[in-house]
């Protein structure tokens, strides 16, 4: 369709349309001076094209940025003008009709297309301009691709679309709400949810059978590369009649088909699955990357008589690297220092020489037996060289030290993205500071073993119908098969230690539905913002989102958190304290 300000955009135009008027629209994206004649690029959603005109005045008042419709003839350029990294390269407009509708400021905050070498406040603050920036705009426009892809696929797996409420009450879920003070019911407060969770099981008690929704969820979290504070999307799903297989099923597919639709790399199927456990023993981590083939393993017992005091009463996890012990002392002393960064004293390591004696900063401290089972137990051969991390928990510094050991070696294979589910989480573990027991995951998954595991294991060995989705090292859901019975409910909060009165106060909606009938359901929720995150290999998520807050829970360019007037506070009865 025509309209007043273009009829073809800057990024359709080729070498097919020579010798035919347009008019396009757009902003100026550069000024150029060649020797008199003026050359602007001008840009728009679609692209970018070169106009010229044989009148500069019609030029003269223009500045970068500023949005301008124009007419002209499409013509070939100058062999010496060709520029083969744009599609219209080969050609360019030249200018008759040209109009400024929004003339830009002369002096721009930062220059559009080298926006990432600003800092990120500048750019958070003028994200209308950083928006402008080529990466930026097609991270936004991917995201777009990626949501309506995951929309079509699950609808061609029998899920139909339902949005859940935003106005909410607040509930125990892990992370701290946002709340929203009520008008009409002085000193009662809304939330926003943290997950549509309890909403989506009411649904399945509802009658339908496969729901989704691209769900907003709102946590009070600090923010990481890979966490946005305030808000996030998921693909929230949840199956009735369904276990943990039939969640395991749609993930992999969905995910898979995602994966291979948006990147050439490489992708495994199935899907590895890892119970947890194993996870932290062999990995370090819950959300293991598995494209680095080091594995931790537990030399505790073979050292258990040992002489050497930062050995003993502490678990002793290793790390074997084969054929490293050639490298410079320098390259071993800068794993030390990060072995610090990370809290530990340093990190002791032997090297294995040619004639399989040892060599490094703690041989002297090792008999000459422990040396004999470590090359048993570890496998050891010439050249190569075993780490150590002692600590009474150093799961989490080994599966550290194992990363950093996959980035100096350069052994990440960065050709695939490398699924797991981590399986068989521990219902339940003990807190030392409220010296009782908490849900390490989401209160309402099923006990494995339902009733009777309650009632005759200890907490600690109860293990849930609980599972996350990891890919390269970053967790991208979690999920589980939901507790249907309201006498297992009661069991497992009581273990937590909330009364039958609390779960019928703080989960009144779910405790009353299940009241009437309620359907075993599974599901899980995979992360939209780190699936794009992965996808585009961007560092940081808030490159993949188009108006996000900065590290500290500010949105720059609208001011937010802000003030408000007394009137608004009085409004929903509140007053500073």
């Amino acid at each position: 369709m025509k309209n007043k300000y273009r009829d073809h955009t800057c990024g359709e135009l080729t070498v097919k349309d020579i010798d035919k008027r347009v008019r396009v629209a757009g902003w100026v994206e550069n000024i150029r001076d060649h020797g008199g004649i003026l050359f602007l690029d001008i840009r728009d959603h679609y692209g970018v094209i070169q106009i010229v005109s044989n009148d500069n005045d019609m030029f003269k008042d223009v500045t970068r940025e500023s949005t301008v419709t124009l007419e002209g003839m499409v013509i070939k350029r100058d062999e010496e003008m060709i520029n083969p990294r744009i599609v219209t390269g080969d050609i360019e407009i030249l200018v008759d009709k040209f109009e400024v509708i929004s003339k830009a400021n002369n002096e721009l905050p930062f220059e559009i297309m080298t926006s990432k070498d600003v800092s990120e406040e500048v750019r958070l603050k003028y994200r209308y301009l950083d928006l402008r920036n080529e990466k930026l705009h097609n991270n936004i426009v991917f995201r777009s691709q990626v949501i309506s892809y995951m929309r079509r696929k699950m609808e061609s797996l029998g899920f139909i679309e339902i949005q859940t409420p935003i106005l909410t009450y607040s509930s125990p879920e892990g992370a701290r709400d946002y709340i929203i003070p009520s008008r009409k019911h002085k000193g009662k407060f809304y939330a926003l949810p943290q997950a549509p969770q309890i909403f989506k099981q009411i649904l399945m008690v509802s009658g339908f059978d496969r729901y989704f929704q691209i769900a907003p969820c709102f946590r009070d979290e600090d923010a990481r590369s890979d966490r946005a504070p305030g808000e996030f999307y998921q693909l929230d799903f949840e199956m009735a009649f369904a276990e943990a297989e039939d969640v395991y099923e749609v993930a992999e597919d969905v995910l898979s088909d995602v994966f291979t639709n948006f990147s050439d790399k490489k992708i495994s199927k199935p899907f590895k699955r890892i119970p947890y456990q194993e996870a932290m023993a062999k990995y370090g981590s819950d959300k293991p990357d598995l494209r680095n083939p080091l594995e931790i393993i537990d030399v505790t017992k073979t050292l258990k008589d040992t002489s050497f005091k930062p050995f003993q009463n502490v678990t002793i996890k290793a790390i074997v690297v084969n054929d490293i012990a050639s490298k410079p002392n320098s390259w071993f002393n800068e794993l030390v220092d990060y072995a610090k960064t990370i809290g530990m004293p340093g990190i002791g390591y032997f090297k294995v020489e040619e004639d399989m004696s040892f060599n490094g900063p703690i041989d002297k401290f090792l008999s000459d037996e422990e040396k004999t089972d470590l090359i048993s137990v570890a496998n050891l051969k010439s050249q190569d060289v075993i780490f150590f991390i002692a600590d009474l928990k150093p799961e989490k510094n080994a599966g550290l030290i194992r990363m950093e050991l996959g980035r100096k070696l350069g052994i990440i294979d960065e050709s695939k993205f490398e699924f797991c589910f981590i399986t068989d989480f521990p219902m339940y573990e003990y807190d030392e500071d409220l010296e009782s027991y908490v849900f390490t995951h989401n209160p309402f998954s099923m006990p494995q073993g339902g009733l009777i595991s309650l009632e005759t294991k200890k907490p600690e060995e109860i293990k849930a119908y609980q599972y996350d989705i990891v890919c390269n090292g970053v967790e991208l859901s979690s999920g589980a098969v939901r507790n249907h019975d309201l006498n297992i409910m009661k069991k497992a909060f009581e273990i937590a230690g909330y009364t039958e009165d609390d779960l019928k106060e703080k989960f009144k909606s779910l405790y009353t539905a299940f009241e009437y009938g309620a359907p075993p359901h599974a599901g899980m929720a995979p992360g939209v913002d780190r699936i794009i995150m992965l996808l585009k290999e961007e560092k940081n998520i808030r490159e993949v989102i188009a108006f996000p807050m900065n590290n500290n829970a500010q949105d720059l360019m609208m001011g937010s958190p802000s003030s408000v007037t007394e009137a608004q506070l009085r409004e929903v009865h509140i007053k500073m304290r």
